[in-house]
């Protein structure tokens, strides 16, 4: 369903640090390096990656390895310097930018960290935002919009604003919105990493159980290994912007590639 073909992405002051970035990527300068020499970051160096129709696949890694970027490159925010990615066969790195707008209304959906709803419209009305962009009539979205509030447990709580509700309901509300849209793609970008534990628990079970229902093809960005573990039919390990591993959580934490995955498996284990 989605397809990262030797992708590289840097960011750059000029076309021209940009591109002496590329070549010195290609010698394996290293980041440090090129950040020095280039005042340019490496976030993606080469990566290529598949990700499976209806699989809940998670991408790890700590603060600054290239998640967020690999985000914003599938949902195409970011386009690539070299490489290409596909979603469901379509190149969205060649999308015209009207076809991104359509590609983004209907073919993905994104749920933020940072809830990113709107603080004048009802939960109800965010829940429909994405059905409203598109065009659908006031009775359809809100009943679409009624569905999937109650899915995700906040049936009672259509008429209310986000500023009275707990960061938890917030972020099931940011769940709905995605939802309504029935996008064949989520992309969920640390959706719980501002949540306290026993929130973040509850969310997690949730979104395993609307991906029992749903078979959605979702990609889930934490730097947290116990959530990747828990929610993960596969998962990959990002470092420097380059794959240090994919697998199943359980090959990982059996045989981690190196220091770094080892570290992060490690991490866990003392929690």
């Amino acid at each position: 369903m989605i397809e990262l073909q030797k992708v590289t992405h840097l960011f750059a002051p000029s076309a021209r640090a940009a591109q002496q970035g590329l070549i010195a990527a290609r010698q394996r300068a290293g980041r440090p390096r090129i950040l020095e020499h280039l005042d340019a970051t490496l976030a993606l160096d080469d990566v290529s990656l598949e990700i499976n129709a209806g699989e809940l696949f998670v991408v790890m890694g700590l603060s600054g390895s290239g998640k967020s970027t690999m985000i914003r490159l599938v949902n195409g925010l970011l386009q690539p310097q070299t490489g290409r990615v596909l979603v469901d066969g379509a190149d969205v790195s060649a999308m015209s930018r009207k076809e991104l707008i359509a590609f983004r209304r209907n073919r993905i959906a994104m749920v933020f960290q940072s809830f990113a709803l709107f603080p004048h419209r009802t939960v109800g009305e965010n829940a429909a935002f994405g059905l409203e962009v598109a065009g659908v009539n006031r009775a359809d979205r809100e009943e679409k919009a009624g569905h999937w509030l109650s899915r995700v447990g906040l049936a009672a709580h259509g008429g209310a604003y986000p500023h009275e509700l707990s960061g938890g309901m917030r972020q099931r509300v940011g769940l709905a919105r995605a939802l309504c849209v029935e996008a064949p793609v989520m992309l969920l970008d640390e959706p719980f990493s501002a949540l306290d534990p026993v929130t973040r628990q509850d969310l997690q079970q949730l979104l395993l159980d609307l991906q029992g229902e749903l078979s959605r093809t979702i990609v889930f960005v934490t730097h947290d290994f116990s959530e990747a573990a828990r929610l993960a039919a596969r998962m990959a390990v990002l470092h420097d912007g380059r794959v240090a591993q994919t697998g199943t959580p359980q090959q990982i934490a059996d045989a981690p590639a190196d220091g770094h995955v080892a570290d992060f498996v490690a991490s866990a284990l003392h929690h």
